[in-house]
């Protein structure tokens, strides 16, 4: 065989094996080599021999995002989805891979599925020593054009080389300073920078140092919080990647009881006993005669010898045998005995003694966390109150403070069996159920930025049922007590709701003891549901609803004694006088709005009349009946003995000023009919601007002020319409889609806070023209800076929030309306405080103008015209007050109370602000309503003029010439004179007044 033959040969055989054994048909005997770069001996079958290099096989880690929130189901190599995305994704690389000369066809496979939107991790196999090579980059980015053509959110620049390694091997506790290092192979290159849970660390400096050539990462003075994914990238064009997560140990707690203990000074032996769950401690400072028994189940006992006669205090240390952690805060704990010679009633050789009606504090039982008090009564220590948690829910407690959502599946196994092993302990104690319910809530609130899984659900309403047993009635209504604050009830339905709204797009359902879930995706445009639980009728009806909807139902045939009985009416305080009579039902319907669902209710005591329909009000922290009616059941025109509830519920808006989406007809009849009234008076005002322009604008003062109103109303009246645009987008669809709100909610707080700037510049001008007198500014100058402060001020603070909100999952509200967010980034800010320092400068603005007018109005008059100048003041009050915005001083209010009177004069006063505008603005403006009488004549004159023309001939000409000379001429005067008073008189402002 030729030599260029063989070489076709050695192409097609060689691989990654050490040795091939080949048939006659590749024409050679053996091929033979053993690593990278070896020589290969070819003896064809005449038994000569062809020498060849090739190059071993290189297994490279790649990463691939996706812009998609995590399902936990991908963390299951088994689940249908996992492999689904496993794979799609490796035909996709499969088969833009196969071109690549370096990679090994077939060698592409999913190992792994991270958080943090969706990280796929591959591996492939190459001849290459790197994949950061063009032909892979182009590749990648027919990866991703694949994926994207299949559904897939997939961008052009995710992909990385990824590498798990040890940036640390060490174990870290909270208060240390924490080292991690990158090592950089030879063969990678570019600049490299570290990442912290996806955060540039680099802007926190105190936390966080980094070495000179970034090789080193110092994590300064460590906490549980500290935990999560630690990545190192060098960036190239296809990135290099080095990450671990970091687990920081939680903080140990050494438990030794009361620090001082007293006993009496007579020949005894006294225990002391230190206990830590995780780390090995040791007693310390002990006397020859005190003994230190062995270690069980994490506690050291030490016992201690008194001697009568030698009294006096001696104080015992226990520590952590870790040397390294002993000088933390958290490192050890001290235990003071005092022998006195005293005579006592009640004597406990752990507890201490003490006379009678003494209190001493002690540790809870084994296996528990917490303290219990004692008293002495009678010679006795009687236990007088317990505040113990078991030691398996305090460690959940602290480990769901760092949950990762990729430990939520074990986690939340965890937790459900800990309850349910636990249950008698748990349902009779007021703190751990209150520590439950937390842990809950932090793993729900983990959970809003993944998909939540069967398993997952399963595992928390396991808890919940537990919780809501009917053997924690008792446990419920001590929490519930009217003189608690910490609405435990409030925080567990929450948490229910706000975790069943990130459950996964199937068909499934979850039945415990008390609690029913359907979760269903629609096929038709209505939907009906009826609980399966015991002693359970309650329907549930969606007449309309679009096809291929997510709904999720959940009863609850015991809530009525877990939530208090509140009302919106009775301003919070628990109402004895009525009960929920029927199981409460939680409706989540993803991505839709839904205006009317109908409910079904038995009722469950007959005796009790007068039924409300009521929802849980999170912002009112109550039943609120709003939005629902009441009807009785009807089945087969017969009515039975239960209770239907129709609810219809909507938008209001004063969601502008006020975190608290208040959701109330009253309100959302005063916005529309509101924004209506005022785009008519807005579109009134610029009408009639057009019409007496050239007549208004002859002086300065007079020029601006207009320019001014036009500028105010034409901000407001887009403004107006963006709000519309964003009530219609949040009535379509619940939650807001941030796709469809973000560009609305710029555009509105870009012409909100425009017209805000035009009301200042207003205010400003004001200020100019009255104080400032003897100061002039060219018209064409004060156009300038007014056009650059009206639009270019809103511009900035919108373009800034924008780019501090990181992306529109924290730009815009997720829920109830389309506008700035509040919970997540308190974007809403960005809108709040430039309007409410406007208002509180054009506040000082008329203060200082109406001082001025006062001053020199009572000091330029005798008695008699005092009361002129009182009318000039008030005048000018009532002008000024809606001109400048100071009804957004309202909004105040809103952003700090739930009262539904505060919202409504809110919403009443600032969706009427157009109105505002053409009345104070522009109609009470005696010249603007004489240039409009003067166009009105003129017309009509006009009018006239031509039916004489026809008649008499052209001396009406002369006459109508006369007569028009004679009105401009009127004008003319009228504007030297207001031009000259804004000079020199006392009421310098009458020109932008309008008196």
């Amino acid at each position: 065989m030729a030599s260029q033959d063989a070489g076709k040969v050695l192409k097609y055989c060689a691989g990654i094996i050490l040795t091939v054994l080949l048939t006659h048909d590749c024409g050679v005997e053996a091929l033979d080599f053993t690593e990278t770069n070896v020589d290969l001996e070819l003896r064809q079958l005449d038994g000569t021999t062809i020498n060849a290099v090739t190059t071993a096989a290189t297994v490279f880690t790649m990463s691939m995002t996706i812009n998609e929130d995590f399902d936990i189901s991908l963390n299951n190599p088994d689940d249908l989805k996992y492999k689904f995305y496993a794979s799609k994704i490796q035909s996709a690389i499969e088969e833009s891979y196969k071109n690549v000369p370096a990679y090994i066809k077939g060698s592409v496979r999913v190992i792994r599925f991270r958080p943090g939107s969706i990280i796929a991790d591959y591996q492939f196999e190459s001849t290459t020593s790197s994949p950061n090579s063009p032909d892979f980059a182009n590749a990648n980015k027919l990866v991703a054009s694949t994926l994207i053509k299949q559904g897939f959110s997939v961008a052009s620049d995710a992909f990385a080389q990824s590498e798990q390694r040890h940036l640390s091997a060490e174990e870290w506790y909270p208060q240390q300073n924490m080292v991690l290092k990158c090592v950089r192979p030879d063969s990678v290159e570019g600049t490299m920078r570290w990442t912290v849970n996806g955060q540039d660390p680099t802007l926190n400096p105190v936390k966080y140092s980094i070495s000179s050539d970034s090789s080193t990462l110092t994590v300064n003075n460590v906490n549980e919080l500290d935990r999560g994914r630690y990545v190192c990238i060098i960036d190239r064009t296809i990135p290099y990647i080095q990450w671990q997560d970091i687990v920081i140990q939680l903080l140990p707690n050494i438990i030794v009881g009361a620090n001082d203990r007293t006993f009496q000074c007579v020949n005894q032996n006294v225990l002391l006993t230190c206990c830590e769950q995780t780390n090995s401690v040791e007693w310390t400072q002990i006397s020859p005669d005190d003994v230190v028994t062995p270690p069980v189940d994490g506690c050291l006992t030490l016992n201690h010898a008194i001697k009568n006669g030698n009294c006096g205090s001696k104080t015992f240390i226990c520590q952590l045998k870790s040397t390294a952690l002993q000088s933390f805060s958290y490192g050890k704990k001290s235990v003071t005995v005092k022998a006195v010679d005293n005579v006592f009633s009640c004597k406990n050789i752990m507890l201490g003694d003490g006379i009678e009606g003494a209190t001493v504090t002690g540790p809870c039982e084994k296996g528990k966390e917490g303290t219990i008090t004692y008293r002495c009564r009678l010679g006795v220590w009687e236990r007088q109150e317990t505040n113990c948690i078991l030691q398996v829910i305090v460690n959940l407690g602290k480990q769901v403070q760092v949950l990762q959502v990729q430990d939520i599946p074990v986690f939340m196994a965890d937790l459900s069996t800990a309850t349910q092993n636990n249950t008698q302990e748990i349902t009779q104690s007021t703190v751990t159920v209150q520590t439950i319910v937390e842990i809950l809530a932090k793993v729900a609130a983990v959970s809003q930025n993944v998909i939540i899984n069967l398993p997952v659900m399963k595992n928390f309403l396991k808890t919940v049922d537990i919780l809501v047993s009917t053997s924690s009635f008792s446990t419920w209504k001590k929490l519930n007590n009217n003189t608690r604050a910490d609405n435990t009830s409030t925080v567990l339905l929450s948490a229910i709701e706000n975790i069943s709204a990130r459950l996964t797009d199937a068909n499934f359902t979850i039945n415990e003891a008390y609690i029913d879930l359907s979760r269903i995706v629609s096929t038709s445009s209505s939907y009906i549901a009826i609980s399966s639980l015991p002693h359970s009728n309650t329907e549930i009806t969606i007449p309309q609803i679009p096809a291929s909807t997510p709904i999720t139902i959940i009863v609850f045939t015991t809530l009525d004694n877990v939530l208090p009985t509140r009302e919106t009416s009775k301003k919070g305080i628990i109402n004895p006088d009525v009960r929920i009579n029927g199981d409460v039902v939680v409706v989540k319907v993803d991505n839709k709005t839904i205006n009317n669902i109908s409910f079904a209710f038995d009722i469950t005591n007959q005796t009790l009349k007068n039924p409300q329909c009521v929802f849980w009000n999170f912002i009112l922290d109550a039943w609120d009946s709003t939005g629902c009616e009441v009807k009785h059941f009807i089945s087969g025109g017969i009515e039975t003995g239960s209770v239907t509830c129709e609810c219809n519920h909507t938008t209001s808006f004063s969601i502008l000023m006020s975190p608290f989406a208040i959701d109330h007809q009253v309100l959302a009849y005063i916005t529309y009919i509101g924004v209506a009234i005022s785009m008519a008076s807005l579109i009134i005002c610029l009408t009639i601007e057009t019409i007496v322009w050239k007549s208004m604008t002859r002086n300065d003062t007079s020029y601006m002020r207009h320019v001014s109103i036009v500028n105010i109303a034409v901000s407001l009246l887009i403004a107006n319409i963006c709000f519309i645009i964003g009530a219609a987008v949040a009535e379509s669809e619940q939650p807001t889609s941030a796709g469809r709100c973000s560009p609305v909610v710029f555009f509105m707080q870009f012409f909100y806070l425009a017209l805000f700037f035009w009301i200042l510049l207003s205010a400003l001008l004001l200020f100019y023209r009255t104080v400032m007198v003897l100061s002039q500014m060219s018209r064409a100058k004060m156009m300038v800076i007014a056009f650059t402060v009206g639009y270019g001020a809103p511009l900035l603070i919108a373009i800034i929030t924008v780019a501090s909100t990181a992306g529109p999952q924290n730009y815009v509200t997720k829920k109830d309306a389309c506008w700035l967010n509040w919970n997540e980034s308190k974007a809403l800010l960005a809108f709040v405080i430039p309007a409410l320092t406007i208002v509180a400068i054009n506040l000082v603005v008329l203060i200082v103008v109406l001082y001025k007018m006062l001053r020199r109005g009572v000091g330029a008059t005798t008695q008699p015209d005092e009361k002129h100048a009182l009318v000039v003041i008030a005048r000018c009050v009532a002008i000024l007050t809606p001109i400048f915005g100071l009804t957004w001083g309202f909004g105040i209010g809103t952003t700090v109370s739930q009262e539904l009177g505060v919202h409504v004069v809110f919403a009443l006063l600032n969706s009427l602000q157009g109105f505002f505008i053409l009345v104070f603005g522009t109609l009470l403006d005696s010249k603007i309503r004489e240039a409009l009488a003067g166009r009105l004549s003129l017309r009509n004159l006009t009018s006239s003029n031509r039916t004489r023309n026809t008649n008499v001939g052209p001396s009406s000409s002369s006459g109508q010439n006369f007569f028009l000379r004679n009105i401009n001429e009127c004008n003319s005067s009228r504007a030297s004179i207001f031009t000259t008073t804004s000079s020199n008189s006392s009421y310098s402002s009458d020109t932008f007044m309008n008196a």
